[in-house]
């Protein structure tokens, strides 16, 4: 993609609208661009405010009483039905009934989802975009670690081979020579939110793992940076 037009981007991608190949070639981008990192900075919290807009108002605890009310003031009206008829009937709400709940438990945990991928873009997107952040390259030329003055960091990587199946790759941050687990990611090009904090001379490193990942590193560090 052009330059210019790679600067374009920098909106679509605060309010999560990039496809997944447009996000990895923006993010290795912004990872060397100070201007698109300034403006990303000024266009994260419009795009936070976006994802966690407020609900709608519950609805006041006396509708319900009045419609009941109503309810109870109208006239019965009811045809009585043959029992095979009626029993028809009440498997037919039956089966409405469960398919309702289905949908509705698959659109909540949709909404979380959602809202979890919404959180840790927002998150990724606030430490790329933090100006008093810092960026070091990672060794063999794969990508860098972008630390926020907040210690949260992101792991920008490019140029590897995608994590063969059953294995992923690994991030460690080391202090004190002791490596802590900070998050996995499967493909080689992508911008990772380290799920531990990065302090000031601690290592990070990346291994490849044994799916879903290991609690102390075993494999060999392919790429690795000290901030």
């Amino acid at each position: 993609m052009e330059t210019d037009a790679i600067h374009e981007l920098t909106a679509a991608y605060a309010l999560d609208a990039l496809d997944e190949a447009e996000v990895r070639e923006y993010e290795d981008h912004l990872a060397r661009c100070p201007r698109c990192r300034d403006e990303l900075a000024s266009l994260g919290e419009a795009a936070a405010a976006l994802a966690y807009a407020a609900d709608a108002p519950a609805p006041p605890p006396a509708l319900r009483t009045r419609i009941l009310a109503q309810a109870r003031s109208e006239r019965p009206n009811v045809v009585p039905l043959r029992r095979r008829v009626t029993w028809i009937a009440a498997a037919a709400a039956a089966a409405a009934a469960c398919a309702a709940l289905g949908l509705g438990l698959w659109a909540a945990s949709l909404s979380r989802s959602l809202d979890r991928e919404r959180e840790q873009r927002a998150a990724v997107a606030a430490v790329l975009g933090d100006p008093a952040g810092h960026r070091f390259a990672l060794s063999s030329g794969h990508g860098s670690l972008v630390v926020a003055s907040t210690g949260r960091a992101v792991l920008v990587v490019s140029g590897l081979e995608p994590a063969p199946s059953g294995k992923v790759y690994e991030a460690w941050v080391v202090q004190h020579g002791a490596p802590k687990r900070a998050g996995t990611f499967r493909s080689g090009q992508t911008a990772t939110l380290l799920t531990a904090p990065v302090p000031q001379g601690a290592k990070v490193l990346v291994t490849q793992e044994r799916a879903p990942g290991v609690d102390a590193p075993k494999g060999t560090p392919l790429t690795g940076t000290q901030a």
